[in-house]
């Protein structure tokens, strides 16, 4: 907590500073894509991280910005905190039973998700049939209000679908993962300030120093119910700097199987931090 108290002080105060002008004088460095060939093997790979106190862009070279793609379980980020806006849950810890009846398991799912759930272990655990519950509570008609109004991906949710961030329905791009990250965190979407606490709380990955990773994995199979073909994810977040207004970044992968992204997701991220003097080497151990 002591990174968000400080990095939104910053944030805010520093955002407020901004002129249109200064805005608009956006750096650009290219990360190579040729000394990273061996780690990405067959997959495809694009990067894209912003650091908001030198308004600079990391691109990874190569990496396609602009296509759609389903968020999967990135979506949590800004469902979290519409669950908390809309009333469904009053904090992150209230736990909600699991209905199995209404949400039976699926045979894929794992052990952490038959059982009842807080937001925040929903969050922590990427348990669908928890998020699926929020849809249900929110509507379609909410959801494609608000996440119009912040610029989410084409703001896809259709009437009678609370799985939309899973189905195709709701896509977004590389570029537009970064882009709410940052109006969210220099609060030009007016989000509350005990909402983006309960968002950096339950995120958290690690932190070390002055540094704190904060991220949101999602996946899922390229091709609806194939289990056994390729597969594509993404980790999505920001570095809690002290001293520095934050980092926002995101990766989309895809690879031939779900094991060849799992663990690749995160921890590719982080090397490419680590290579941009985003992330202490420290975080790479």
């Amino acid at each position: 907590m002591k990174h968000y108290r400080n990095a939104l002080a910053t944030v805010l105060a520093s955002f407020a500073l901004l002129t249109s002008a200064q805005a608009q004088q956006t750096n650009t460095a290219t990360l190579p894509l040729a000394p990273h060939q061996e780690s990405i093997e067959d997959r495809d790979v694009s990067f894209l991280a912003y650091d908001l106190e030198t308004n600079t862009r990391y691109v990874l070279e190569g990496s396609d910005l602009q296509s759609r793609h389903a968020p999967w379980s990135t979506f949590k980020i800004p469902n979290l905190i519409i669950a908390l806006d809309s009333g469904f849950t009053p904090d992150l810890d209230t736990v909600r039973p699991w209905d199995q009846q209404t949400r039976p398991a699926s045979f894929w799912w794992p052990d952490a998700w038959r059982q009842e759930q807080s937001l925040r272990t929903a969050f922590q655990r990427s348990a669908v049939w928890y998020f699926r519950d929020i849809a249900q509570h929110v509507g379609a008609s909410t959801y494609r209000t608000q996440l119009t109004a912040w610029d989410y991906g084409n703001a896809g949710a259709p009437d009678g679908s609370d799985s939309f961030w899973l189905s195709g329905a709701l896509e977004i791009s590389v570029e537009e993962q970064v882009a709410f990250l940052a109006s969210l965190l220099t609060g030009e979407l007016g989000v509350p300030d005990a909402q983006l606490a309960a968002l950096t709380e339950a995120s958290l990955a690690r932190e070390i120093n002055e540094h704190a990773l904060h991220g949101k994995t999602g996946g899922g199979p390229v091709v609806s119910g194939n289990f056994s073909g390729p597969f594509e994810g993404w980790y999505v977040g920001f570095v809690d700097r002290t001293n520095a207004m934050p980092v926002v970044f995101a990766l989309h992968t895809q690879g031939p199987s779900w094991n060849s992204i799992r663990e690749f997701r995160q921890s590719f991220t982080t090397r490419l931090l680590i290579e941009a003097n985003l992330l202490p080497a420290g975080f790479g151990d």
